[in-house]
C-alpha cells in the first residue's frame, strides 16, 4: 500500500472507540449488573457461563420442565464474551465440516444435522417473536461473493459438495456477477453464492433479550461470579460452590479459564463499524436488504448492513495469543483495524470517506478438527457445548435443544446426530501452537495476496495451509 494511501486509511480510522466489549453494547447501553452469588447452594442445573449457549440451554430446560432449579454463574455479566460482539450472523453454516462428521456417523447423519441448522435459524426467529425479543432480526439471507478467478472457481467447485451435503436447489443459489449486483454491488464481484438461511441480528440486543427472558422463568442469573474450578456435581466460586445433578460447561472462547489450554484453542476475531453511510454511498453500493455477506478469500472476512445504515465488517488479523490467552477488554490492534479498512474500501469504494467509529475484538473456540461438540457424561453430571469455529449463533440454539435432551434422558433426533459425544485430540503444546497458528494465517494472507494479482487457481500455499491446520 502506498504511503499516501495508509495515512488516508489511518485518518479515517482516527478518534474511534476501541474496546469497550462491542459497538453493539454502546449502541444498547450497558445495564446494572445482576448480583454476585452470595454463599454455597444447592439446584438442579448449574450453568457455566451467560452466552447464547448457556442460556439457550437454561431456557429450553425451563419451558421443558418449569419446576428445576437452574442457575447462570457469569464472571462478567451476560453475554460479554462472543455472544455480544460477533458479526450478526443467524446463519445456517454447520459449526464444523460434515465431510468429518460423516466419516463418524455417515452421511445420512451428517445431512440430518446441516437440516437442523436450516430449522434453527427459523426457531431463533420464533423464540425472539414469541417472547417480546427486538433484536433487529431481518431474513434476507447469506451471501458468499467471489472477488478474482481462483476464489470463484474455489467457490464454484464447492456447490457438488454442497448438494451433497443437504443443500438443494432451494438452500443454495448461484449468482453470476450480474445477479451480484442485483443484490449488492460488490467491487470486483464475480460470482456468489445465496442461501435464504441466514438473518441479520443485532447480538447484544439478542442475548441480553434471552437473558431476560429465561430470568422471567425463574432461572437465577449470577454476574461478576466466576467460576474458578468444575467438579463432578460442582462449580466452584470465590463466593462459593453450586452443588448441581447437573454441570454446563458453556465457556466457547473462554474454556482454557477452566480447562487445558489444549483443548479448545480460544481464536481471536476483529469487528469494525462504519459511521452511517449517506444516502449517496448506498446508492452506489446498492445495498437495499440485509443479506449478511463473506468474501470468499482464505483469511475470509464478514459483513453485515446494519438496522441503522452502518456496514460493521470483521476478520481475524492476529487470531490467537500465545498460551491460549486473551484480551478480556477488546481492544482491536492498529495493524488489524487498518487491514479490515482496507478490505472494506475494497469491496466498497463508496465508504472511503465514512469514518469508522467503532472497533472491538472477542474470541471463539476452535477444537483441533474444526467440529464442535456436544455431549453429557451422566455419571459426573458434567456437560459441555461449543467449539463452534465462527458459527456459533445458531448452533448455541441446537446446542441447548441438544443439551436440554441429554439431561432430560430423552433420546430424540436432536441427541443422535453426530456432533454429540465427538471427542477430539487436543492443539499442539506451546510454542509448536502459537508458531503453528500464527505461521497458517501468515500463508493465507500470502495465498490472498497471490491470488489477488491474478492466479487464476487456488494458491498452494493456502493448499498446504489447509492440510496442516485440517480446516
Amino acid at each position: 500500500m502506498s504511503d499516501a494511501r495508509a495515512a488516508g486509511v489511518s485518518a479515517r480510522t482516527a478518534g474511534f472507540a476501541n474496546g469497550q466489549v462491542s459497538f453493539w453494547y454502546r449502541a444498547l447501553g450497558l445495564h446494572e449488573r445482576r448480583p454476585v452469588l452470595r454463599g454455597s447452594t444447592d439446584v438442579d442445573v448449574a450453568i457455566v457461563g451467560g452466552g447464547y449457549t448457556g442460556l439457550w440451554t437454561a431456557y429450553y430446560l425451563k419451558k421443558a420442565q418449569p419446576d428445576l432449579r437452574i442457575t447462570v454463574l457469569e464472571k462478567e455479566f451476560a453475554g460479554f464474551g462472543a455472544s455480544g460482539r460477533n458479526g450478526g450472523w443467524l446463519s445456517s453454516e454447520p459449526p464444523g465440516q460434515l465431510r468429518r462428521y460423516a466419516q463418524t456417523h455417515g452421511w445420512p447423519a451428517a445431512v440430518a444435522m446441516q437440516k437442523e441448522m436450516f430449522d434453527s435459524v427459523d426457531e431463533v426467529i420464533a423464540v425472539a417473536a414469541g417472547e417480546g425479543i427486538e433484536a433487529d432480526i431481518q431474513k434476507d439471507g447469506l451471501l458468499h461473493v467471489a472477488t478474482n478467478e481462483a476464489q470463484a472457481r474455489r467457490m464454484l467447485a464447492r456447490v457438488t459438495d454442497l448438494r451433497r451435503e443437504g443443500w438443494g436447489a432451494d438452500d443454495l443459489h448461484v449468482l453470476d456477477a450480474d445477479g451480484l449486483a442485483e443484490r449488492v454491488r460488490f467491487a470486483n464481484g464475480e460470482a456468489a453464492l445465496w442461501s435464504p438461511h441466514c438473518a441479520r441480528i443485532q447480538p447484544a440486543k439478542l442475548v441480553r433479550g434471552l437473558a431476560d427472558v429465561v430470568e422471567r422463568l425463574g432461572v437465577s442469573i449470577y454476574e461478576g461470579t466466576e467460576v474458578t474450578a468444575i467438579r463432578p456435581h460442582e462449580a466452584v466460586t470465590e463466593h462459593g460452590t453450586v452443588r448441581a445433578a447437573y454441570v454446563v460447561r458453556a465457556l466457547e472462547g473462554f474454556t482454557a479459564s477452566v480447562e487445558s489450554s489444549r483443548l479448545w484453542l480460544p481464536m481471536n476475531s476483529s469487528m469494525l463499524v462504519t459511521a452511517p453511510l449517506p444516502d449517496s454511498a448506498w446508492q452506489q453500493v446498492g445495498w437495499r436488504g440485509a443479506e449478511l455477506i463473506g468474501d470468499e478469500a482464505h483469511s475470509f472476512s464478514y459483513i453485515q448492513h446494519t438496522a441503522d445504515g452502518r456496514i460493521a465488517i470483521g476478520g481475524r488479523g492476529i487470531p490467537y495469543r500465545y498460551g491460549s490467552r486473551w484480551d478480556e477488554a477488546g481492544e482491536t490492534r492498529r495493524a488489524t483495524i487498518e487491514q479490515l479498512t482496507r478490505i472494506l474500501h475494497q469491496h466498497f469504494p463508496a465508504t472511503q470517506d465514512v469514518p469508522i467509529e467503532h472497533t472491538w475484538s472477542g474470541v471463539l473456540g476452535v477444537p483441533r478438527d474444526w467440529c464442535a461438540a456436544v455431549d453429557l457424561d451422566r455419571r459426573t453430571g458434567l456437560a459441555w457445548a461449543g467449539g463452534y469455529v465462527g458459527h456459533g449463533v445458531t448452533a448455541t440454539n441446537l446446542a441447548g435443544r441438544t443439551l436440554r435432551d441429554l439431561i432430560l434422558g430423552r433420546d430424540t433426533e436432536l441427541t443422535r446426530l453426530p456432533w454429540v459425544g465427538r471427542q477430539v485430540r487436543r492443539w499442539e503444546p506451546e510454542p509448536l501452537r502459537w508458531l503453528g497458528v500464527r505461521g497458517l494465517y501468515v500463508a493465507y494472507r500470502a495465498a490472498d495476496r497471490q491470488e489477488n494479482r491474478g492466479r487464476a487457481v487456488t494458491s498452494p500455499i493456502a493448499r498446504i495451509a489447509d492440510r496442516i491446520s485440517g480446516r
